[in-house]
């Protein structure tokens, strides 16, 4: 497949803003979806990693929507000549907690774009970067990135990486078992419309998944909640979060995790019912 994105590259630089209010109601549905024994921020209590994707959503209007259910137009994102999408990863530097009550400003910058050979075709690779703003100044930034991939051939199923074993020593392991339950609760609380995420038919039959897929920001939340909860008392700095391969709800699958040598650190993995990697992350800890 041949393409151009040298007119893409063009509106590089593009930015949006936006503004949104840290509120109760969707943490609480935050901690129900995950099962969480956590206690409900208070007014001006800090959130934990991961919960900003409760606040500042998109939204597009019908209009603007893909076949797939995600917004095509609207965003800094020039229109991308191919049907399909996926959670790349997101790299985040946390400078101040975001706590209950605060006024957020996003900041949304068009920052690159790549086109690049993969095992399953011909991918295009956007990052967004993403800047929180609270009352106190600069609390967040993420680099996230966005795989836009070709339809698979007719007949055929969606082309799915396998890759290398996760590491079986490590001190930290959670099992999450995914449901349709739990993918549309997530699909919710992030008013995401990505169809991949609860319309099953339209993953099997359009899109040749073997199920309703895993958001890429879920299983990035588990990462973050398995961190936490292994080391009590450390504030996340830094972490660095790159997806490998799909995970989907027909299997649980596993998070795992250790501290580096240096104790100054983590690195952590999901990891598919086959045993092999589908992202890893590193985590720098104060």
């Amino acid at each position: 497949m041949t393409i151009d994105i040298e007119p893409l590259r063009k509106t590089l630089g593009t930015k949006i803003e936006d503004e949104d209010t840290v509120t109760q109601a969707p943490l609480k549905a935050m901690i129900a979806t995950f099962d969480r024994k956590d206690k409900v921020p208070e007014q001006g209590e800090p959130i934990a990693p991961g919960w900003h994707l409760c606040f500042l959503h998109s939204y597009a209007r019908p209009a603007q929507l893909g076949r797939d259910g995600a917004a095509f137009t609207g965003g800094v994102l020039p229109e991308i000549p191919m049907p399909r999408r996926m959670y790349a990863g997101s790299t985040f530097t946390f400078e101040g907690d975001i706590r209950v009550g605060d006024k957020l400003k996003r900041e949304i910058e068009f920052t690159d774009i790549q086109l690049r050979e993969g095992s399953t075709g011909t991918l295009i690779v956007t990052t967004q970067t993403r800047r929180l703003f609270t009352p106190r100044g600069l609390a967040m930034t993420e680099a996230a990135s966005t795989v836009f991939r070709e339809d698979p051939k007719a007949g055929q199923k969606s082309g799915v990486p396998v890759r290398e074993a996760a590491p079986a020593d490590v001190p930290w392991r959670r099992t999450i078992t995914p449901n349709p339950v739990m993918l549309f609760r997530y699909s919710a609380i992030t008013f995401n419309p990505h169809r991949i995420h609860y319309d099953r038919t339209y993953c099997l039959e359009t899109e040749g998944y073997p199920g309703l897929v895993v958001h890429g920001p879920f299983a990035q939340q588990c990462i973050f909640d398995l961190l936490r909860d292994s080391t009590p008392g450390r504030r996340v700095k830094s972490i660095a979060v790159r997806a490998r391969a799909p995970l989907f709800d027909t299997s649980p699958f596993d998070v795992i995790g250790r501290p580096t040598a240096d104790g100054k650190g983590a690195e952590l993995w999901t990891v598919t019912p086959k045993g092999t990697i589908a992202a890893q992350a590193t985590a720098t800890l104060a």
